[in-house]
């Protein structure tokens, strides 16, 4: 499992104060990151753990709202800018768009140091909405509606195979198969919603193949999934296609997580070559 999983981003509690919120939108897999109030050292701490698990779900942009952030000093800058060359850094890069009043001191400061030139400043989150939400950067997508019914995981492995099929990712075809089994079944018996599946690659390798698998399902309930105990030992050759629930989940994916999306949640995990998977 990776480093921090699961990461979870709920609406209120502990790792998320009533002054810092994310959102994703299922259809653009670009995330609404506010953050309000006065910045302190308890504000800095909640946004960086939240910001941090944004990234972690490899979203396709991020679009930071400040506009009723409080930072008259413009000290939390760096934090921005951190966000940004992370988001830079991926593959394939996530695009950051912050929203701000151009005459804020934070927005003066942003563009001293050099941030027009590689972090996009917007005055509204509406126009960095528009703006991230017609970039397509995934090219390889696939997209399905199911019933909230247990046996839907049925077709849901069948996507992911054709995914992992088409992408050169057999070799995760697998554990991305128990993945989204669990996923899915998960989504069916807790949220009892409509669902939706996407799969998408992300990264390239070498020889410009996918390096790795990102699996996303949605539902129409805000709750988000309960966190389990980990698996401790290795999967094991008895494993089905069906078993343990999230504790699977969290052996099988490289990264796991939740977050809030627009009427509901969205469940991710990405799945990415382990050493013993290499050819």
């Amino acid at each position: 499992m990776g480093s921090g999983s699961p990461h979870l981003i709920g609406w209120s509690g502990d790792a998320v104060a009533d002054s810092v919120l994310a959102v994703i939108d299922a259809d653009t897999a670009v995330i609404e990151f506010s953050v309000w109030g006065d910045w302190d050292r308890r504000l800095s701490a909640q946004a960086r753990v939240v910001l941090d698990k944004c990234l972690a779900e490899h979203p396709t942009g991020l679009i930071i709202d400040l506009h009723r952030l409080h930072d008259p000093h413009a000290v939390s800058a760096p934090l921005w800018l951190t966000a940004c060359a992370k988001a830079a850094a991926m593959q394939p890069p996530a695009a950051v768009a912050v929203c701000l009043p151009a005459s804020a001191p934070l927005a003066r400061r942003l563009r001293r140091l050099g941030a027009r030139d590689w972090l996009v400043l917007y005055a509204s989150v509406p126009q960095a909405r528009a703006v991230l939400s017609g970039r397509h950067p995934l090219a390889d997508r696939l997209r399905l509606a199911l019933p909230p019914d247990p046996a839907a995981a049925i077709q849901a492995r069948s996507l992911v195979t054709d995914a992992c099929t088409g992408w050169g990712l057999g070799h995760l075809c697998e554990r991305a198969r128990l993945v989204i089994s669990e996923l899915v079944v998960n989504a069916a018996e807790h949220a009892g919603t409509d669902i939706e599946v996407i799969a998408s690659s992300r990264g390239r390798t070498a020889s410009n193949g996918a390096a790795a698998l990102h699996l996303a399902v949605y539902d129409g309930d805000q709750t988000l999934p309960r966190v389990p105990d980990p698996v401790t030992g290795p999967l094991g050759a008895s494993l089905t296609d069906r078993g343990l629930g999230l504790r699977i989940v969290g052996a099988a994916a490289s990264a796991w997580g939740a977050l809030p999306a627009r009427g509901g949640k969205l469940v991710w995990a990405i799945i990415r070559t382990r050493p013993e998977e290499q050819w």
